[in-house]
């Protein structure tokens, strides 16, 4: 079946509909946790949110921490350290949307991408130009491992024509492996290399005998995980969740509104179509206050947090410092159900300190959209207690004054004058579903 054959839309869903639909599939509208943070906690949002992208960048705390914290406040990063490395395991490393953290129950939903050559050019080079290093590898890992690159490379040569990598033939071997799923990552070291071990003795034996669904079957399932995680959305921003090919996409789109798991609906403003999942929950309200990592799953399709929130967002790593315009490590804010600021984070382990290079807010939409944004001594005064809520978790011992950026002075007015660290949010308790409220049957 092809996407044209989907029916017309049976439904109209309003924006301030679509952003609330999404964030609570995000988990926003979740109750917060009424005391420890614990596994279970750890387990609702993973259901919520499908994975955890990560990311080596550890300005302020490693990317996949963050949208744990972003959605329960202050929670031990132990608790998610065990759920990966320790048995039983109940996420492993793979390549689902970029690197990230997945339940050990997509395993065999990702086997398909596990057939395919590597995307990087030169990492499926190794196994044609050196099959038999590549078998070394593996038996060295099967005999000895876990093991890092490094514990078995030294007598490899280590390649420079490339300063962003830089990487020796048996790290090569070892990341095709990983992508072929012939190794996986057994734990991260102190240095953040990973530590990698065959299949066997990381995943559970369940995982490793449950049968291989088609490649059909499997990208059904990872679009399905999509759906419920973003609420509503288009095929797009369905297909980039677990970076599918685009008519896989399509097609497990197409064979998801035929089953009634999808409802095509119209979204003001957008001009795609667009899906909604048939279990998806809308809110009448969303009381959060919560900072989002750039590698969130609420802001990565940057295309898609421009049609909810109206929010441009672009990350600026990779960008020289004087062509930036927000910052390098920039954190959007949310509260309520916009986002209505965007701070440049570090933390300085050495200082104790969280500095704030930059503070910026977003101003109001223009007419009917800007009825309910939040005044900015509202937002200033809600960032400083999020601010000194995440140093504290962070463990750093205050919050410096913003450096820069046009929110710099009502934020450090507010910071001055918030001393304790601010409670957490009740979420929004009323909710229905979606579906029902947009007058789907």
């Amino acid at each position: 079946m092809v996407l044209e054959t989907v029916p017309t839309a049976k439904a109209s869903i309003s924006q301030a509909q679509a952003r609330r639909i999404a964030l609570a599939a995000q988990g926003f509208a979740d109750r917060a946790p009424g005391g420890a943070v614990d596994l279970r906690h750890l387990r609702r949002v993973i259901g919520r949110v499908g994975l955890l992208q990560m990311d080596s960048v550890n300005v302020l705390m490693r990317a996949h921490y963050l949208p744990l914290y972003s959605r329960l406040g202050p929670y031990p990063r132990d608790l998610l350290d065990r759920a990966a490395y320790r048995a039983p395991r109940e996420l492993f490393e793979y390549w689902g949307h970029e690197a990230s953290l997945l339940p050990v129950s997509l395993h065999p939903a990702l086997r398909w991408r596990m057939d395919r050559d590597h995307g990087w050019g030169g990492v499926a080079r190794i196994t044609r130009d050196r099959p038999d290093l590549v078998r070394w590898v593996l038996d060295e890992v099967r005999a000895k491992g876990p093991l890092t690159a490094a514990e078995i490379e030294e007598d490899v040569p280590i390649r420079r024509e490339h300063w962003g990598w830089n990487w020796s033939d048996v790290k090569t071997a070892l990341e095709w492996l990983f992508w072929r799923g012939e190794v996986l990552a057994a734990r991260r070291n102190g240095a953040w290399a990973r530590v990698y071990d065959v299949p066997e003795r990381v995943l559970p034996r369940a995982v490793l005998d449950a049968p291989t669904p088609t490649p059909a079957d499997a990208q059904r399932d990872l679009v399905r995980v999509a759906a419920r995680a973003l609420g509503v959305a288009v095929e797009k921003d369905l297909r980039d969740y677990f970076r599918l090919p685009p008519a896989a996409s399509r097609s497990a789109v197409a064979d998801l509104v035929e089953a009634g798991e999808l409802v095509p609906v119209t979204v003001e403003g957008w001009s795609q179509p667009a899906y909604l999942h048939a279990e998806a929950r809308q809110p009448r309200w969303i009381n959060a206050a919560a900072l989002v990592s750039p590698f969130d799953p609420l802001v990565w399709e940057r295309a898609r947090t421009e049609r909810l929130f109206g929010f441009r967002y672009r990350i600026e790593i990779y960008v020289p410092a004087a062509q930036r315009v927000h910052g390098y490590y920039v954190l959007p804010f949310l509260l309520g159900d916009r986002l209505v600021a965007r701070v440049d984070l570090k933390a300085d382990r050495q200082a104790g300190l969280l500095r704030v290079p930059a503070a910026w807010i977003e101003p109001a939409p223009a007419g009917r959209a800007g009825r309910g944004h939040p005044a900015p001594g509202e937002v200033a005064e809600a960032l400083a207690a999020e601010l000194s809520r995440l140093a504290g978790w962070l463990e750093l011992d205050a919050v410096a004054a913003p450096e820069g950026g046009d929110f710099a002075e009502p934020l450090a007015v507010a910071l001055r004058a918030s001393v304790e660290p601010a409670r957490s949010v009740e979420p929004a308790r009323s909710v229905e579903p979606a579906a029902r409220a947009a007058g789907v049957p």
